[in-house]
C-alpha cells in the first residue's frame, strides 16, 4: 500500500478522518441518514468523538476565522501580489528564526522544493538531484521535478532507514543538490545524529552540490538536537519549511537562503503561478500558528517520549523509533486491520475517544500500523491512560477474530 501524504488523506483511504471533530460536524453525522457499510459508519462514529490523540483540536470554520480576525494589527493591510509591510515583515521573520539573510513565502512546500532545486541545478550546470527513496518529491509529487524541470533523482540508500555518509560515497554521478529531510517522515520521524548531518553536508559542499533541507518537519527537530532553528539551518544552502504541518496553519510554506537565491526564487514562484494577489489568510495563519505553537515542541516531544513508554508495556504494540527522537512515531499493532479499525470505532462510539482512524500494513508479519503525532490533543489523556484504551482495543480486536 503506497503511503498517503497526509494523515487526513490516509483517512479517506481507511474510511476515516484523524481529524477531531467539531460540535457541528458531530451534529450532522448524528442527524445524517444511517451509513450502510462498515467504513462509513466507523468515519461517523470518529466524527462525533470529544478527545482525539493526534494532532491540535479542530475549531468550526467560523470560529477559525474570527480568531484569525483577531490576530490581525488595526493598521494592517493586506499584501498585493506577495508585497507589502504584512507578508515582507513575516519573511524577515522567518529568515531570521532560519538564520538565512532572506525568506519567500509560498503556498506549497512541493513549490518552494522544486524551485530550490531547479536553482541550484542550473547553478551547478548539473541535473541531478539526490535524495532519500522515502522523500516527499518521490513519492507524492507525481514526478514534477522531472516533468516541470528536467531533473533526474538519484535515491540513496534504503527506504526503512537513514541515509549514511557511506551511501552519500557510493553515489555514482555529480549532483546538483543533496535533499535532505529532517526529520523523516516516512521512517517515523527519525533524525541522523549531528556528527553525521554535519558530515554528509559537507560532502555535499565538497562534491560541488548544495545542501538543501526538507523541513516541513523542521520545527520538531530542535528539541532532539538541543540546539536552535539557525544551527540546524547553518548546515544548509536552502531550507523549506512548512506552516501547516505541526503549526497548523491553513497552508503555506517558506524557502530561505542568501538574498541572491530569494530572489531567483520569487521569480520561480512567478513562473509557478504560485504569487498570488493576496496571500495575507494564509500569512496570518501562519504566523499566529507559528507564535503560538514554536514554543511548544519541547513539551510535545516530551510528551510523545511519556506516550511511547506507556505504550510499550503494552503487549502487541511495537514504536518506531522508540523512544520518539520527536513529536511522532509509527505505532504498529498486532491484528487484523479491520479488526484493529472496529475496535478502535468502538471505542469511539462508547468513550468518544478517537486513538487511531486509520491503519496501513506494517512489515512485521501480523501487525499494522498509522502515524502517531503529538500536538495540543494529547493533553486531554494521561499516559496510563492512552495504554489502557491500547490494550482494550487490542484485545477486542483478537477476540473478534
Amino acid at each position: 500500500m503506497t503511503p498517503q501524504h497526509t494523515d487526513q488523506s490516509s483517512a479517506r483511504t481507511a474510511g476515516a478522518t484523524t481529524e477531531t471533530p467539531t460540535a457541528d460536524t458531530a451534529t450532522r453525522a448524528t442527524t445524517a441518514a444511517p451509513p450502510t457499510d462498515a467504513a462509513t459508519q466507523r468515519k461517523q462514529a470518529f466524527l462525533q468523538c470529544e478527545r482525539s490523540l493526534n494532532g491540535h483540536p479542530t475549531q468550526t470554520l467560523r470560529a477559525e476565522l474570527l480568531a484569525l480576525a483577531e490576530s490581525v494589527g488595526a493598521d494592517e493591510q493586506p499584501d498585493r501580489y506577495g508585497e507589502g509591510a504584512l507578508i515582507e515583515d513575516f519573511e524577515r521573520e522567518i529568515a531570521a528564526l532560519l538564520g538565512k539573510e532572506a525568506a519567500v513565502f509560498m503556498p506549497s512546500g512541493t513549490m518552494a522544493q522544486q524551485i530550490a532545486l531547479r536553482i541550484w541545478s542550473e547553478r551547478s550546470g548539473r541535473r541531478t538531484v539526490a535524495f532519500h527513496p522515502t522523500c516527499h518529491l518521490e513519492l507524492h509529487e507525481r514526478k514534477g521535478y522531472e516533468r516541470l524541470h528536467g531533473l533526474h533523482a538519484t535515491l540513496v540508500g534504503d527506504a526503512d532507514r537513514l541515509i549514511t555518509l557511506d551511501d552519500l560515497r557510493a553515489t555514482p554521478e555529480p549532483l546538483a543538490a543533496l535533499l535532505l529531510e529532517l526529520p523523516q517522515r516516512e521512517i517515523g520521524g527519525q533524525l541522523p545524529e549531528w556528527d553525521a548531518l554535519v558530515e554528509q553536508t559537507a560532502w555535499a559542499r565538497s562534491h560541488g552540490a548544495a545542501a538543501h533541507m526538507d523541513g516541513a518537519r523542521l520545527w520538531e527537530a530542535a528539541p532532539y538536537y538541543g540546539r536552535d532553528y539557525a544551527e540546524i539551518a547553518s548546515l544548509f544552502e536552502s531550507v523549506y519549511v512548512s506552516f501547516y504541518k505541526g503549526i497548523g496553519a491553513i497552508t503555506g510554506a517558506a524557502l530561505a537562503g542568501t538574498a541572491e537565491f530569494v530572489a531567483e526564487a520569487r521569480i520561480w514562484q512567478r513562473r509557478h503561478g504560485g504569487n498570488l494577489f493576496h496571500l495575507y489568510p494564509y500569512v496570518l495563519s501562519a504566523r499566529a500558528g507559528l507564535r503560538e505553537r514554536l514554543p511548544r515542541f519541547a513539551s510535545y516531544h516530551t510528551r510523545a517520549v511519556e506516550i511511547a513508554a506507556a505504550l510499550a508495556q503494552v503487549e502487541g504494540v511495537i514504536l518506531k523509533p522508540n523512544p520518539p527522537q520527536t513529536h511522532m512515531a509509527h505505532v504498529y499493532l498486532r491484528g487484523a486491520p479491520d479488526a484493529l479499525l472496529e475496535a478502535s470505532a468502538e471505542l469511539a462510539r462508547e468513550q468518544r475517544v478517537a486513538l487511531f482512524t486509520w491503519l496501513r500494513p506494517a512489515p512485521v508479519p501480523g501487525y499494522a500500523m498509522f502515524e502517531l503525532n503529538i500536538g495540543d490533543s494529547a493533553a486531554a489523556f494521561t499516559p496510563d491512560e492512552i495504554a489502557g484504551y491500547f490494550t482494550r482495543v487490542i484485545e477486542r480486536a483478537a477476540s473478534s477474530r
